[in-house]
């Protein structure tokens, strides 16, 4: 088991330097984020012992089971929480996390940064836009991203390092990906997450700075733990 998630690792940074390649940029400009939510610290570990140093994990409770022990392992890693944040959680999220890539709503923004003052610890912080104006998903809306992104630099001195999005299923990614990049150019903001196991070679090609892949790296997720 321990082989198939370090081959897996290995064909996934080799096609994000052959996309990188192919869009003409050099081979190192693309973090992968390897999601490892709801895989267990056994599955993990063989990534990390492979190198890889960036995870991503969608919930504070889940991550705060198994990555502690892990960082004691490996302290150089950086873990990305990349799903939702509820404000009640924010204490624990900024304890353990090294970046924050679902800033999405006022009170959020407001939260962290009380803790961030309270803990003096300063996570990077990037805005999720809900580039699809998605009812059921998370992320600010598109035509209220501007000022909340000013906002968050301006108001709450937040350490704003990018933004992510997630494309609707089923439509082209490419003017997502674009909006996002034009935003980020527009706020000086050089992270972009964008690109998961689908589509990443055309967020690449978009500017993507950051990819989160999964599934094509510890294989399918059990949701029944």
């Amino acid at each position: 088991m321990d082989n198939d998630v370090q081959l897996h690792l290995t064909e996934v940074k080799t096609q994000i330097a052959q996309a990188s390649l192919r869009a003409g940029r050099a081979v190192g400009d693309v973090a992968l984020v390897a999601v490892s939510k709801t895989h267990d610290a056994d599955r993990i570990r063989p990534a990390l012992l492979a190198g890889q140093r960036v995870f991503g994990e969608n919930r504070v409770q889940e991550a705060k089971a198994k990555w502690p022990a892990l960082r004691a392992e490996f302290p150089n890693l950086e873990l990305h929480l990349i799903g939702p944040l509820q404000t009640n959680k924010v204490k624990e999220a900024v304890a353990l996390f090294d970046v924050i890539e679902s800033l999405d709503r006022p009170s959020l923004a407001e939260a962290l940064a009380k803790e961030m003052g309270k803990q003096g610890k300063r996570p990077l912080c990037l805005v999720q836009v809900n580039s699809g104006a998605e009812p059921q998903k998370a992320g600010v809306l598109p035509t209220d991203a501007d000022a909340f992104i000013e906002d968050c630099k301006t108001r709450w001195r937040l350490p704003l390092a990018g933004l992510m999005c997630i494309p609707p299923v089923g439509e082209n990614p490419e003017p997502h990906f674009k909006m996002l990049g034009e935003m980020a150019a527009r706020h000086g903001l050089r992270d972009l997450s964008m690109g998961m196991s689908d589509d990443f070679p055309a967020a690449i090609a978009c500017g993507a700075t950051h990819v989160r892949i999964g599934t094509a790296i510890f294989g399918r997720r059990d949701y029944s733990a």
